[in-house]
């Protein structure tokens, strides 16, 4: 469910009357001159379309904060809506937190800019930053862009109320997002997103300083966090070094990209931090740029297209590993030349299971006493592999799965750390990876020097990461997974899909197969319905605003259909499980093959919807 996509707002007689009184209210509290003046030229030009599009509809603040177009109105990302958003959270704060003006927050920002509307990231922050200075509550702002983990670190670190981060990840260039954090260091989840949305709707009208970001220079309550954060959360990372001698001579060489975003500089130290000679930066996409010139998305998740720079320069130096960040660098994707010459980039499921097994064991070199397993945990999310839970089955360590997304994640590693437990390592398929508890949510900075010792480590005795993930899969079974999307812009068609799948043959039932595949359960979160337990319940939370079944077949498969919180998308996710043993896995992949074809035939129906696969 997640951050606020644009608006929603349908037409009708009522319609003009909230436009004009929306506009109005932009005219008189906007002072950016460059939105200001494209509301004012819409209105001359009695253009009600677009102005239908701007003022229709807020957007909806969700747990992953917001996330939408930069531009004019209430419907898009400005500094209007930024000091709107920003005095709804901190009025929501103070309520929460009576040691608010004590503690403070932090606000942190990428290198997003959008010159239309004179919008940016950095700005957005500046802009936050004087909404908390102006009522007396301490701001911790970087002075320079950091990646979206460097945020939930320093709320941890400090022990502040709370943390905002101006980004929108790896979304196209025209989109920004707010991202919000609570005190435990983890993002928020619900109530808080309906308690800061009540407040926001409650503090629109902009406060007497709100547009004067020079209050925060030379006000004691303003610190920039910047250089001792920087040190101390490498040398938080020093930890998880576990062969430095292995580092310091590996003949393994390594290329990074960090896709126009924030990541390079961080990277770097990095890799100093566990004493690796720095990997090649694909020079094109190094330094921060927001119009992310050399790719069609900025998103490593989309695979080889954008990784097309990082193959030539390791073809080139003759590398063999190239780490990829997202554009906030809380995401990695990592690829690796195969004998045959070909690049093989790993899926989030496949650098899961590597990750999740070699923390597992550098942990378990350290820790002979094996009485300490029983308080060790890894966690992933629901349509992530349950790989993880295989290992632990076999190592006697606990597997918990959560709901979709790395808030369920962190808030409960949190819970378990509180309790004395040990986390580990929590991943989600969208490539996002906790290697380090000391950040509670998806760091790529982290999981690209653990990847990169992984690798350099497996090099000393001959094997490759594809060998490697092989054994995994040989020793604990083989997890086949594929996932995919449909593009679909109506919410009503969304809607339609959904309800189909729960009346499927009749009122009130769910499909007996797909195809030729044979279903035996069914777990519905968006109702709470789960037939595989006694009382017909499910045991993971349940949300209505988000629609999310998971089918179990008779065949071991497993797939979920669910909505994204941040993209126009319907996505699916689907696993074979093999018991340990030498199944074939191109048997295991021709069958999954066939089954994801019947799920998109039979569920999707991407004619009768009119759905837009998903384009390379």
């Amino acid at each position: 469910m997640a951050a606020g996509t644009g608006p929603s707002g349908g037409g009708g007689p009522g319609m003009d009357a909230r436009l004009g009184q929306e506009t109005a209210r932009w005219l008189r509290w906007d002072k950016n001159p460059l939105t200001l003046e494209s509301v004012k030229q819409l209105i001359a030009e009695g253009n009600k379309e677009e102005l239908q599009k701007c003022f229709g509809a807020r957007m909806e603040f969700g747990t992953a904060g917001l996330r939408g177009a930069m531009g004019a109105g209430i419907s898009c990302m400005n500094d209007l809506t930024i000091i709107q958003t920003t005095q709804g959270f901190c009025r929501y704060l103070e309520k929460q937190f009576s040691d608010l003006k004590q503690r403070g927050v932090v606000i942190s920002y990428d290198a997003r800019a959008h010159p239309a509307s004179g919008g940016n990231s950095r700005r957005f922050a500046r802009l936050a930053a004087t909404t908390f200075i102006s009522q007396g509550i301490p701001v911790y702002l970087f002075s320079d862009i950091t990646p979206t983990p460097f945020v939930p670190y320093t709320v941890s670190h400090l022990k502040l109320c709370a943390g905002i981060m101006i980004t929108a990840s790896h979304n196209p260039k025209q989109d920004n997002g707010y991202k919000v954090y609570w005190d435990n260091g983890a993002q928020i989840i619900s109530p808080h997103d309906k308690g800061i949305s009540q407040a926001i709707e409650e503090n629109l009208e902009p406060w007497p300083q709100a547009w004067d970001d020079s209050v925060i220079n030379g006000s004691p309550l303003f610190h920039d966090p910047s250089a001792s954060i920087n040190k101390d959360y490498f040398e938080d990372l020093k930890k998880y070094c576990f062969h430095r001698a292995v580092n310091r001579e590996t003949k393994v060489k390594f290329v990074h990209t960090s896709v126009h975003g924030v990541g390079h500089s961080f990277v770097q130290s990095a890799f100093k931090a566990f004493d690796f000679v720095p990997p090649e930066a694909v020079p094109e996409q190094k330094d921060p740029d927001p119009e992310f010139p050399t790719v069609r998305y900025p998103n490593p998740e989309e695979g080889k297209g954008v990784l097309t720079l990082s193959f030539a320069l390791a073809d080139k130096s003759t590398a063999k590993i190239v780490l990829a960040n997202d554009p906030d660098a809380d995401r990695l994707a990592v690829a690796e030349k195969q004998d045959s010459g070909e690049w093989r980039v790993f899926s989030g499921n496949e650098l899961g299971a590597l990750l999740g097994w070699w923390l597992f064991t550098s942990w378990k070199e350290k820790n002979q006493d094996h009485s300490a397993l029983k308080d060790t945990y890894m966690l992933s999310s629901t349509v992530s592999s349950k790989i993880l839970q295989a290992i632990a089955l076999k190592e006697g360590f606990h597997f918990e799965e959560t709901l979709t997304g790395f808030k369920w994640m962190g808030n409960r590693a949190k819970q378990l750390i509180d309790q004395g437990k040990n986390v580990l390592f929590a991943f989600e398929e969208a490539i996002g990876y906790m290697c380090c508890p000391f950040v509670l949510d998806k760091d790529g900075v982290s999981a690209a020097v653990i990847s990169a010792e992984l690798a350099s480590f497996l090099a000393t005795k001959n094997l490759s990461l594809s060998q490697q993930l092989k054994a995994i899969y040989v020793e604990y079974g083989y997890h086949i997974t594929k996932a995919s999307y449909f593009i679909c812009h109506d919410q009503g068609t969304i809607k339609k899909l959904f309800e189909n799948l729960r009346n499927y043959d009749g009122k009130n039932n769910y499909p007996k197969a797909c195809g030729k595949f044979e279903i035996s359960g069914i777990r519905d979160l968006t109702t709470g319905y789960d037939d595989s337990q006694p009382d017909k319940k499910a045991v993971l939370p349940t949300s209505k605003s988000s629609q999310m079944i998971t089918f179990t077949f008779a065949n071991g498969g497993v797939a979920t259909i669910r909505t994204s919180g941040t993209e126009p998308k319907i996505k699916y996710y689907s696993e074979l499980c093999a018991p340990p043993g030498n199944s074939d896995p191109d048997q295991l992949k021709k069958e999954l093959n066939e089954l994801v074809s019947a799920i998109e035939e039979h569920f999707f129906q991407p004619q009768k919807y009119n759905l837009q696969p998903k384009g390379e």
